[in-house]
């Protein structure tokens, strides 16, 4: 039994205590935050194989029972013309169904069901330096306390401190857009049914989405290409009405929902700078690894964030159950893990920017093939082996 730290309460670093814990390794979590509020205001869509993932470590109930379901997806041109209508969800199994759901409930409801199955949460827990020795990695916090464990996984998002100390080049770099988010009960009613839908407007200069609760409360994003990111100034000291008032002249000339569903919003807009991690980032440095946003943040165009940290959590913890020690999981994690995030980071990167160049990588080190979705399949069903 590996004892396993896991820095980072988030999505990423919840799940992958989870899943430690039924591979039979010890994982004990440290977040920097004083309770499990994250991000509460940001909300995410959950595809299939996030909840597949979640189903191999018996987590869907925790999370069925938070926001809504999404089963299937309209596109809409800058003239309001429906281009197309698709099903969402796989093999018609309701725990697949995809789901929309704020993140903080998202992070708050698998660190309770990790606490429920006896894994510890050390909140308060703010990581400064990591260090390796002959009895393992140990983790240094603020408070001048540390821990020491056999593995240490660095869970703790963009700006990751395990990620700093670990492969201190690797920095995050600007996607090529400003992502706003937004939440109105005030939408205008649709003559359209959109219930459980998503809408995706491809808009003539804001890519745009848009789903309603069963409540009548709509949830929306923007999109919308800048050369350069927002600064933290700009972000913190913005208005309340300033993103509302910024994002509506783009939108008024399409023929299309958008701007009345931003200008009914009465809460503050949420605004970020769509990020990436560069493909070819280290991941590993001795007895520690990163995994989810971390390792392989991509821009949010795709909408697979959690969903891939999820797969990570299930992956990595059969790579410990399957191979003969910690050295050979970890790098069999890497292998089976890598085509498939650098490959997501590529479209979404490619997307956020219009483009469809290959995202840049080291020297050297050519794109590897992107898995199947029935390797996917295998890799996260619980029962399979991975050797």
């Amino acid at each position: 039994m590996a004892r396993v730290l896991v820095i980072g309460g988030g999505i990423a670093g919840a799940a992958a205590a989870l899943a430690l814990r039924k591979a039979g390794q010890r994982a004990v979590v440290h977040e920097a935050h004083p309770d499990s509020a994250e991000d509460v205001g940001a909300f995410l869509t959950l595809a299939s194989n996030g909840l597949r993932a979640l189903a191999q470590i018996d987590a869907s109930d925790a999370v069925t029972s938070l926001g809504f379901p999404l089963t299937s997806m309209r596109v809409v041109d800058a003239t309001g013309a429906e281009a197309a209508h698709v099903p969402l969800g796989a093999d018609g199994d309701p725990r697949l169904r995809y789901r929309c759901l704020r993140r903080g409930e998202l992070s708050a409801a698998l660190q309770a069901e990790a606490v429920r199955r006896g894994i510890e949460i050390v909140h308060g827990s703010r990581l400064v330096s990591v260090s390796e020795g002959p009895e393992g990695v140990t983790a240094h916090f603020a408070d001048g306390g540390s821990a020491t464990g056999d593995l240490l996984l660095g869970a703790d998002g963009l700006n990751s401190t395990v990620r700093r100390a670990t492969a201190p080049t690797a920095l995050p770099r600007y996607a090529g857009q400003r992502v706003f988010y937004g939440y109105t009960a005030d939408a205008p009613v649709s003559d359209v049914d959109e219930t459980a839908c998503i809408t995706m407007i491809r808009g003539s200069a804001v890519a745009f989405g848009h789903m309603t609760s069963p409540g009548g409360e709509t949830s929306w994003f923007a999109r919308v290409n800048a050369d350069e990111p927002l600064t933290a100034d700009e972000i913190a000291h913005a208005g309340p009405g300033h993103w509302r008032d910024l994002l509506l002249p783009s939108l008024r000339p399409d023929r299309t929902a958008a701007a009345d569903i931003v200008a009914s919003t009465k809460a503050p807009v949420l605004v970020t700078n769509a990020t990436e991690i560069p493909n070819g980032t280290p991941w590993r440095s001795g007895r520690t690894l990163l995994v989810g946003d971390a390792a392989h943040a991509a821009s949010p165009a795709t909408g697979q964030g959690a969903s891939m940290a999820l797969e990570d959590a299930v992956i990595l913890a059969k790579c410990l159950r399957d191979a003969p020690d910690p050295d050979s999981a970890l790098t069999l994690y890497e292998t089976l893990r890598r085509p498939r995030v650098e490959h997501n980071t590529t479209v979404s990167g490619n997307i956020s920017r219009g483009t469809h160049t290959p995202a840049p990588r080291p020297t050297g080190t050519p794109p590897p093939p992107r898995p199947s979705d029935d390797d996917l399949t295998r890799q996260l069903t619980w029962n399979t082996g991975l050797l």
